[in-house]
């Protein structure tokens, strides 16, 4: 398989409620599905006609070969999914309460596997001349794997596409000023950056989005999108932006619709599709997810997509 995108990151297994509307001290029954956002970002494109992979690692233990069979029957090689010694597969609790923005509690100690990613575990080839590679702020809170992306992306040289999820979660930084300062390292690598206000504001000091669009823009970028909530997301671009209303559902979990969105915006961008129609495109499919439970398994096809559009 000819691989379009390569993603670098998170995976684990997420135990979603099957009890909606109370905190996980009232949750009765869990059901397991594939999560990490690398991983469902791949699964996402995958859904969508991507031949994907992703580089990452798991435990030595009976979850390891779960991610490595799921992410096969989703169509995403495993072929760069290591194995950490000593380490365990992270397992991510949800309480769908409430269900727009469930409270997540991660077991990653005393760390997870994908930050223990090392130069011998990059494919080099790969990372130089894969169409579209996907790197997140969260690779970079904790070493080795925050100099082995740093080099990575370095060795990539800034070749289109080099996509940035800004993946800002307070819980694996010691404080703001180090994840601004780390994510800000990696702007000076990639052509997008993705992500919602706080992300932004983490990155570059601002939760405005315009104000953001136009910092990150500043760095070098060929498209920046910030993620307003209700108010849709921004596009910008050095000939303009554009603000795409959102797709409305009912929200049932809405924790996988930023993976679908990105699944969607890396489809959209190797299609090269304009800005407004792939932020379009990626709204629906985040929309999509969010009326439904879990995140790899809720991923849309095109021909659900299109049916919104």
């Amino acid at each position: 398989m000819t691989v379009e995108v390569l993603t670098v990151g998170r995976v684990g297994v997420d135990l979603y409620p099957e009890q909606s509307g109370v905190p996980l001290a009232g949750v009765r029954t869990f059901a397991k599905s594939l999560g990490g956002t690398a991983t469902n970002v791949a699964v996402a494109a995958a859904r969508l006609g991507r031949s994907s992979a992703v580089l990452t690692k798991v435990g030595p233990d009976g979850f390891g070969p779960y991610v490595r069979q799921a992410l096969e029957g989703f169509g995403v090689s495993s072929a760069h999914v290591g194995t950490a010694p000593g380490l365990q597969t992270p397992v991510v609790f949800c309480a769908l309460d409430p269900p727009e923005d469930p409270p997540l509690l991660f077991y990653r100690s005393p760390i997870a596997p994908d930050l223990t990613l090392e130069e011998a575990d990059v494919p080099w080839d790969l990372v130089a001349d894969v169409p579209l590679l996907w790197v997140t702020g969260t690779g970079v809170c904790a070493e080795p794997a925050r100099t082995t992306q740093l080099k990575l992306l370095e060795h990539r040289g800034r070749r289109a596409h080099t996509v940035l999820d800004l993946d800002y979660r307070p819980m694996f930084w010691p404080d703001v000023d180090t994840a601004r300062r780390e994510i800000g390292r990696l702007l000076d690598h990639v052509t997008v950056a993705v992500g919602n206000r706080a992300e932004v504001e983490v990155a570059v000091g601002t939760a405005d989005p315009d104000e953001a669009a136009d910092r990150l823009l500043a760095r070098g970028l060929d498209l920046a999108l910030v993620k307003k909530g209700a108010e849709g997301v921004l596009v910008a671009t050095p000939e303009g932006r554009w603000t795409v209303p959102p797709h409305p559902v009912d929200v049932v979990c809405g924790l996988g619709a930023g993976d679908a969105f990105g699944g969607a915006l890396v489809h959209g961008l190797l299609s090269g599709w304009d800005p407004v129609r792939t932020a379009r495109y990626a709204n629906v499919a985040g929309a999509l997810v969010a009326s439904r439970l879990a995140c790899a398994d809720a991923m849309p096809t095109p021909d659900e997509i299109e049916a919104h559009l």
